[in-house]
């Protein structure tokens, strides 16, 4: 997009200082690395440029040799953040994974999880199974539209949905607090993106788990990590199978449609909600306020109340267009 404006010469690259080229490797996984050569030429020769890359192939390096001068490299030893955090693996064939996921999820019980496959076909596939018996789950891919991106990741943190199933691409940047548990549908082919990934149950020091599914055919996945983590893998054999416990969301998301353009404020929302409709102050979760959006998290015992009274009634004097995100 950004190339595109600049070819039709309705964006100006002229006073530029600094440019930041984030998650560089990923650019080059989707094909952007001409992209980027024909988007860095607009920009002026006198500049800093900083460039981020959670790992450091060859082609990273030519990158950085063709865009920066004398660069100051800094690298970051993410192997130490490890032992914070439990990692389980289990064997199984490639049909039983859903199965073995149903299986963990149910006696875990976790408040947060990110489950990790290196396809958008997984991706999909995976949530639909979840969602078909009660585990709430939302799927982040590449053919996701923004706007869908957007709320997909604001129903997540706001706990409208207790499970996320995402591609690495599209969970480059993704930051959730307090992630009780990763697990990897599908072993990741570069043991750097392992790391990244199990990483985000243990953040700030604290502790988390990570599971990890591996079919016969991923085994030589599983022996590289190994190695290069330096680590003995704790393998563990799949628990009986038993009746599943759902894991319903504790929260449901309305989305107002208005947002900062309409200078709609969070106190605004709660006034209205706690006001007008009645619901008490603890029934209301997170407020989100977008360019032309607001996002609201209600408790799923009042969401149905609080959507049909807001539909009806006037936030800031005037009637607003609600729907509750499904």
């Amino acid at each position: 997009r950004l190339l595109d404006h600049l070819q039709k010469e309705t964006v100006s690259l002229d006073a530029l200082h600094i440019l930041v080229m984030d998650e560089a490797d990923r650019m080059l996984d989707m094909g952007f690395s001409d992209a980027i050569d024909e988007v860095i030429r607009f920009a002026p020769a006198t500049r800093q440029t900083l460039l981020f890359s959670a790992t450091w192939p060859e082609a990273i390096a030519a990158i950085s040799g063709r865009v920066q001068q004398q660069p100051i490299r800094i690298e970051i030893d993410t192997v130490d953040a490890l032992p914070a955090i439990e990692q389980q693996f289990f064997e199984t064939s490639a049909h039983e994974k859903i199965s073995l996921l149903q299986t963990l999820l149910s006696q875990h019980q976790p408040a947060s999880c990110v489950v990790f496959c290196n396809t958008k076909k997984d991706c999909q596939a995976v949530c639909d199974a979840l969602n078909a018996v009660g585990q709430s789950a939302l799927a982040l891919h590449g053919d996701l539209e923004q706007r869908d991106r957007d709320q997909t990741l604001v129903r997540f943190a706001n706990g409208s949905a207790r499970i996320l199933v995402a591609t690495d691409v599209a969970a480059r940047g993704l930051d959730i607090k307090s992630l009780e548990l990763v697990v990897n549908y599908e072993l990741a082919w570069d043991p750097e993106v392992h790391v990244h990934r199990i990483g985000r149950t243990a953040r700030a020091g604290s502790s988390g788990l990570a599971i990890s599914f591996c079919a016969p055919e991923e085994a030589q996945r599983a022996n590289i990590l190994s190695e290069m983590l330096q680590l003995k893998l704790n393998w563990l054999n799949a628990p009986a199978r038993q009746p599943l416990l759902p894991l319903a969301a504790e929260m449901a998301t309305l989305c107002i449609d208005g947002g900062k353009k309409a200078k709609m404020r969070p106190g605004d929302i709660l006034g209205a909600l706690t006001g007008d409709i009645g619901l008490d102050g603890a029934d209301i979760g997170k407020i989100n306020v977008h360019p032309m959006h607001v996002y609201v998290a209600v408790r799923q015992a009042v969401a149905q109340k609080a959507w049909k009274q807001l539909q009806n009634g006037k936030i800031k004097g005037k009637s607003c267009r609600v729907r509750l995100l499904k």
